[in-house]
Order: C-alpha cells, then sequence, then structure tokens
C-alpha cells in the first residue's frame, strides 16, 4: 500500500462511525506527523468540529494569534519549538482550553505538560472516540458557570461572569483551573478526594491517578496564593485530598 493509501486508509478508520457535534466548534490540531495529523482531522471533521491542522509550534502560535480557535489539541514532541513551550506561550496570553497529545506515558512528560497549562491529556496512539469525549468535556467546563458572587477574604468570585480578582485585581485562569476553583469553593471546609476532584471536574473516572488534579492544583495556588508554599485558599489534607479556605 502506498503512502497516500495508508494515510487514507487510517483517516477512514478513525472516522468511521462517529456522532456530529457543534458544528461552530473550531478546533485547532498541533501536529507534525501527517498521518496522524491526517486521522484525527478527517475524524473530529466527521464529528462536526471546525478543525484547523498546524505541523509545527511556530505555525500553531501564529495561528493561535490570527484566529483563536475554540479548543487546541497540541502534540508534545513538536520540532522546533515543542509542545510544552508552545503550551506556555499561548497560556501565558489566552485562556483558551488545550489538550496535549503524547507519545510517552511517562509521570515526568504528563506532569511537565499540565504545569505548562494543559487542561487535559490523551497519550497516543490517539481513538478519536476518546479524543472527541475529552474535547467535549472540556468545552463543557469551559462553559460550565453559577449564577452568582462570592466572597472569600480578598478573593471574589463571580460564577455567572467566570472572573476571579484578589485585592481587585483580576486573575486570569486557565479553564481547568477556574472549574477547580469553583469546584472546591462550593463547600469551603469540605475535603475534596482527588478521585472526587478527578470525576467532577475532568468527567474521568478514578483510576489511582491524581496528577491532574496534583498539576492544577499546583497552578492555581501560584495564581491566587500570596505564596504557594503557605497556602491560605487551598489546603492540602495529607492522606486524602484538598480542602477550600480562606484560613
Amino acid at each position: 500500500m502506498s503512502q497516500p493509501e495508508a494515510v487514507t486508509e487510517f483517516a477512514r478508520f478513525c472516522a468511521f462511525g462517529l456522532p456530529d457535534t457543534d458544528p461552530m466548534v473550531r478546533v485547532l490540531l498541533i501536529e507534525d506527523d501527517p498521518a496522524v495529523a491526517e486521522g484525527l482531522a478527517l475524524g473530529l471533521r466527521r464529528q462536526g468540529y471546525q478543525v484547523d491542522v498546524a505541523p509545527c509550534g511556530e505555525d500553531g502560535l501564529a495561528r493561535v494569534d490570527a484566529f483563536p480557535p475554540d479548543l487546541v489539541v497540541l502534540d508534545l514532541m513538536l520540532p522546533g519549538i515543542d509542545g510544552f513551550e508552545v503550551c506556555r506561550r499561548i497560556r501565558a496570553a489566552r485562556t483558551l482550553p488545550i489538550i496535549m497529545l503524547t507519545a510517552r506515558d511517562h509521570d515526568a512528560d504528563i506532569v511537565l505538560g499540565l504545569e505548562a497549562g494543559a487542561d487535559d491529556y490523551v497519550v497516543k496512539p490517539a481513538q478519536v472516540r476518546v479524543l472527541a469525549a475529552r474535547i467535549q468535556a472540556v468545552l463543557r467546563r469551559s462553559a460550565g458557570a453559577g449564577a452568582h458572587l462570592e466572597v472569600h477574604g480578598d478573593l471574589v468570585l463571580d460564577r455567572a461572569a467566570l472572573t476571579v480578582t484578589r485585592d481587585g485585581r483580576p486573575i486570569a485562569l486557565a479553564p481547568s483551573e477556574l472549574r477547580l476553583l469553583l469546584e472546591l469553593s462550593s463547600a469551603p471546609g469540605r475535603v475534596f478526594t482527588r478521585g472526587q476532584l478527578l470525576e467532577t471536574v475532568w468527567g474521568h473516572p478514578y483510576l489511582g491517578d491524581g496528577r491532574l488534579v496534583d498539576a492544577c492544583v499546583k497552578r492555581l495556588r501560584l495564581k491566587i496564593e500570596e505564596q504557594a508554599r503557605s497556602a491560605r485558599y487551598i489546603q492540602t489534607v495529607r492522606g486524602f485530598g484538598y480542602r477550600f479556605g480562606p484560613l
């Protein structure tokens, strides 16, 4: 089988039998492997997503600036600027959701990607059904909101506007960080286990892997606490999980 035929066959396999979704959602896929990019893009388009493909980090960043997507699917192992740096640059300027693709299920790679600002991750070879489910879950979390203003010490949460301020200064949070903060602050003093947070914030069943939660808590503390090492708002309850203050 020739290379073009192999790419087409892979794309057909990825796209087979998938349901439609909101045609207005625009996904930017940053992936340097043509076969993988072709298969995932076609599969997501069959789902109803608008998909733009960038073959490298530089191109991806340019497309984010020129025409910001609703969500980025980002391969970590890219030529030139790697996915970790692309993620950091996107997160420094924007709050749009990011799902990273990693070819290696290594703790270090996944934690680094999450700490760089990714909202979720999928391990390659990525099945379109799994990736689409993660996309839908991240977009639902990004759109979710309550309907009232909450004051917790010098931290103010507007659940309707999805904004957070401390001492009157706005704090830019990634979607997963905001969702985690809203979940923890919904019941101050209550201890949430990592499993509970993983299921309610990320929509994943808990299988003993709390890396998503721990990495997101670390990023969130850096943004909302005066000193992340002496946490005032998000406290660790050793052996159990986390609870929201303030102290």
